[in-house]
């Protein structure tokens, strides 16, 4: 049997998904800017607390 896909890691989602990694490229700027046009609550993957 092999493993499960998903192994949730706070730091990996934010550091993969997080806001600085999208703004850090140019298509990730258009993804931003796309989510602000469209109106998005939440522009990019956030991490809650323990």
């Amino acid at each position: 049997m092999s493993k499960r896909t998903w192994q949730p890691k706070r730091k990996k989602r934010l550091r993969v998904h997080g806001f600085l990694k999208r703004m850090a490229s140019p298509g990730g700027k258009n993804v931003i800017k796309a989510r602000r046009a469209k109106g998005r609550k939440n522009l990019t993957v956030s991490v809650g607390k323990k």
